[in-house]
């Protein structure tokens, strides 16, 4: 159905509608009418019968002719003789009396003589006053003369209003009539125009992209709401002992699982990252399905805390993703590391395809890009990003045709190549030059991105950090300033079941000769490859590492050096591949190698206890 025809179905229902309640109008108005016009002829009615009464009274008449008037007249038609008589004053008048004589016309009245008035002589002295003006006021009562109609103009005016009532019947009968007609027309072509869609004018409408969009958009509102875990019929009256013990609040507990066997089935986690805006946010990048030919290759997907049956979000890639990270500073972009070199750059507000991506040339990556790290400030920040082939790059945000800055890092001492394998990769805090790289070969180096006092750009070919056996899967630089300066300490994790603490060497004093650092610390807790290690962002010696075991294990320092205060055993036991904190450090998102990505609250375990905490941990790393 064409715009236009849908907006002239509209302006008919309003026009029926406006019709139906015009009606309705009208004969509500007739009834109220009718019902106030008959007490208003009931009280004409009666007060003309009092009128009667009054004029009965006053004439002393009757409405039927009969009585006796007060002043009667002889037969004669003069006045009696006695009637020239004043009475006393005072004296009662004499009653009037009847004859019962031959004549019945007659009445004889009984009279009594008016006394006589003397008059008396009085001499007297007169003066004349000035007369006094009298101011005289007339009222007079203006009336409209009443005409008396002839009989024949009265039957001629309700002639005339007769015709007119049956002509006003008969004009509104026949506009009901016609509002019955329009009425019943347009409900014909309603049901003309609305009407069951085909199969084929049904599947043109379900491929439409504004329809798939507006579906998409309210299913992903229903489901946050009914994923909603708030405890609508809790009773805040009651008291809060609940009788549990002390241990309760240390437990850690799962509080929500990722998964959709569309996106996830046959892939793996390979990275996940918080939303540094929208705490509830998480996206994790998942690799090849090999069982399916006709996906995409590399998948990012979005999550939503509240809405756990499916992704807020999700971007293809033509390559594996291995790594991906939300923007610092812009809470729409995504940036991700592919298995085959390319940086992809999505945007939530566009579709599915990344809007930037860089070429696969020489200029750029070439091989995959395990770390990728934003660094900066808000109006001048880059994206740094390396990759196996030893090659590290600075990229502008907003152009990734070619990299800003290119770093080669080569060793000398390597026998066949002298390329460094880089798998990890961090700067320590509120550093943007300076960052270690962890590499295949189990060894942690320091480079600089520019030639600095005492050390030149590029790979530190002095001074070697080594203590693993294996790949260094995961390095993290302590994140917290506080009291005592930690920003040196960092850990690392490997395939070797170890975990490691150093500490950095100052950059104030670089090497001039080789020389080999060793670890502060070495944890040698794990049974299988530890894939991950990253420090809490609110405790100063608390960390979390993931193996493949599927154990998600928190270590305290303060508490013990030789074990995990708390070892979880995650989902099925498959191996979890990565993981991170939010920025409260009150949940973990773990990536598991089974396409589950799941979100762990660690309670109480990292509760602090103030500024004893970092002098316990500057007694235990001093040692």
């Amino acid at each position: 159905m064409s715009e236009q025809r849908r907006q002239q179905i509209e302006e008919k229902k309003a026009k029926l509608e406006a019709l139906r309640i015009a009606r309705l109008d009208r004969q509500k108005r007739s009834r109220v009418s009718g019902a106030a016009d008959a007490p208003a002829a009931a009280a004409r009615e009666h007060e003309k019968v009092d009128m009667d009464r009054v004029l009965d009274d006053i004439l002393g008449t009757s409405s039927s002719g009969k009585g006796t008037p007060l002043n009667a007249f002889s037969s004669s038609g003069r006045n009696s003789p006695a009637s020239n008589f004043p009475l006393e004053r005072g004296s009662p008048r004499p009653p009037y009396a009847v004859s019962s004589g031959s004549t019945d016309h007659i009445i004889e009245r009984e009279m009594t003589p008016r006394p006589v008035l003397d008059l008396i002589d009085i001499q007297q002295d007169l003066f004349e006053l000035p007369q006094k003006r009298r101011t005289l006021y007339e009222k007079e009562i203006q009336t409209v003369e009443a005409e008396a109609e002839a009989p024949e103009d009265v039957e001629d005016k309700i002639r005339q209003q007769l015709i007119m009532q049956q002509t006003q019947e008969a004009e509104r009968i026949a506009y009901e009539q016609a509002l019955e007609e329009e009425a019943a027309k347009l409900d014909q072509e309603i049901e003309l125009e609305v009407r069951e869609l085909s199969e084929e004018e049904r599947a043109i409408f379900l491929s439409d992209p504004k329809v798939l969009d507006f579906v998409d958009d309210s299913t992903k509102i229903f489901h946050r709401v009914l994923n909603d875990h708030y405890n609508y019929m809790s009773d805040y009256t009651q008291g809060t002992e609940s009788g549990g013990d002390d241990s309760e609040g240390r437990r850690v507990k799962r509080v929500c699982e990722f998964w959709s066997e569309r996106y996830g089935k046959n892939r793996s986690i390979t990275d996940v990252d918080w939303s540094p805006k929208f705490p509830e946010l998480t996206v994790a990048s998942y690799n090849k399905n090999h069982a399916a030919f006709n996906e995409p290759a590399g998948i990012v997907a979005v999550w939503n805390t509240h809405s756990v049956e499916r992704p807020e979000f999700v971007f293809h890639s033509q390559s594996d993703v291995v790594s991906v990270m939300f923007s610092p500073f812009h809470s729409n972009l995504i940036f991700g590391g592919t298995y085959s070199g390319q940086i992809l750059l999505w945007d939530n507000r566009s579709k599915h395809l990344p809007v930037l991506k860089t070429p696969l040339s020489a200029a750029g990556h070439t091989h995959p890009v395990y770390a990728i790290q934003m660094v900066g400030t808000q109006n001048a920040h880059n994206l740094i990003t390396s990759s196996t082939d030893g090659t590290v790059c600075s990229w502008l945000v907003d152009m990734l045709a070619q990299p800003q800055e290119t770093l080669e890092l080569i060793h000398a001492g390597h026998n066949k190549t002298g390329e460094v394998a880089i798998t990890a990769l961090d700067f320590p805090n509120n550093e943007t030059t300076t960052f270690w790289v962890g590499t295949e070969e189990g060894n942690v180096y320091q480079a600089n991105r520019y030639d600095r006092a005492g050390a030149k750009a590029g790979l530190n070919q002095y001074d070697v950090y080594k203590g693993h056996s294996g790949p260094v899967m995961g390095l993290h630089f302590h994140p917290i300033a506080g009291p005592v300066d930690f920003s040196d300490l960092f850990l690392t994790s490997s395939v070797d079941w170890t975990i490691k603490l150093w500490r950095a060497k100052s950059l104030a004093k670089p090497s001039t000769t080789p020389q080999s650092i060793t670890p502060l610390l070495s944890f040698d807790e794990a049974d299988d490859y530890v894939y991950d290690v990253k420090w809490h962002p609110q405790h100063p010696a608390l960390f979390g590492t993931v193996d493949g075991s599927g154990k998600f294990d928190l270590w305290n320092l303060n508490t013990d050096t030789e074990v995990p205060v708390v070892s979880t055993i995650v989902g099925s036991g498959r191996a979890i591949n990565k993981l991170e904190w939010n920025k409260d450090g009150r949940h973990a998102a773990l990536g598991g190698s089974d396409g589950r990505l799941y979100v762990y609250d660690i309670g109480d375990v990292a509760a602090s206890r103030g500024e004893v905490e970092w002098s316990e941990m500057q007694k235990i790393v001093s040692v």
